[in-house]
């Protein structure tokens, strides 16, 4: 691309003052307005999961039903304004609107909404908990946010691995829960194929609920060996993102916590001028 095709990208996603402005403000912590404005949030946040676990207590909620009720309908439209907010101060909203972030702010608007029809489903309003992540950005523990990358990015290469050996453990569990099945048989409380499959991956997964139990020593046996199996069956995921970790640690690059204001990325190196994703300035 040349020099000026690039001027004339820029030119066309460069936002206006005020969105600009409204940007540094909502997705940037580096300002003292940025800061106030995001542990303002996290302070609403706490205080709407703390409100969220008092009104499942039934003597407080007897008492507070009223003020709870009310308090979860002004922060929830504050919340509202400020999803709003950040679908304006972004170049390219659909970006934000269908990134993590973007859905889980949506998700947790959601239930207070639904609630007026459907009773009961405010509890899920819980999920406001996971933008408490944004803390990080604002106490600047830039290196937490790279280790929650570096994770994320191991679990996401892993992710066939992972998923071939947890096939390769159902299937165990299925051949182990149906011998255990002809080998106990319904005296023993293994009533049926399933039951007997769900057992064996509590047993493997050293769970153990204890509400069945073989009776016959050839069953405890065989439940012995699937106990030891456990053990091994719990190493083997943590092994594989841990090599994952190990490579990505090897090619781990410093990065700021800046947001692109075009499509609120973040991730890019201290001394980035451009986004690596959208190409925008920053």
């Amino acid at each position: 691309m040349s020099r000026k095709a690039i001027k004339d990208t820029h030119a066309k996603y460069k936002l206006p003052a005020w969105r600009l402005k409204l940007h540094e403000i909502i997705f940037e912590a580096d300002t003292p307005a940025g800061k106030l404005f995001d542990v303002v949030l996290i302070i609403l946040i706490l205080i709407s999961l703390l409100g969220m676990m008092l009104e499942s207590v039934v003597d407080i909620n007897t008492k507070y039903s009223h003020q709870l009720h009310l308090l979860d309908w002004v922060i929830t439209v504050i919340f509202t304004v400020e999803y709003v907010l950040r679908i304006l101060s972004t170049g390219r909203p659909r970006k934000y609107i269908f990134s993590l972030y973007g859905i889980v702010d949506l998700l947790s608007l959601l239930p207070t909404y639904i609630a007026v029809f459907v009773g009961g489903i405010q509890a899920l309003s819980v999920i406001r908990a996971i933008r408490l992540l944004r803390v990080f950005r604002v106490l600047k523990l830039v290196q937490f946010v790279g280790e929650g990358s570096s994770l994320a990015k191991a679990v996401k290469s892993s992710a066939s691995k992972i998923i071939v050996f947890l096939l390769f453990v159902l299937t165990v569990c299925m051949i182990l829960g149906t011998l255990m099945y002809l080998i106990e048989g319904k005296e023993a409380g293994f009533t049926s194929i399933p039951i007997s499959i769900y057992w064996c991956i509590v047993t493997l997964t050293t769970v153990g609920y204890g509400d069945i139990a073989p009776q016959t020593p050839l069953g405890q046996m065989l439940a012995s060996l699937i106990m030891i199996i456990g053990y091994g069956v719990i190493a083997v995921p943590t092994g594989i993102v841990g090599a994952e970790i190990v490579k990505g640690d090897k090619k781990a690059v410093p990065f700021s916590t800046q947001a692109c204001p075009e499509c609120s990325k973040e991730g890019h190196e201290p001394d980035a001028i451009h986004c690596k994703y959208c190409g925008a300035e920053l």
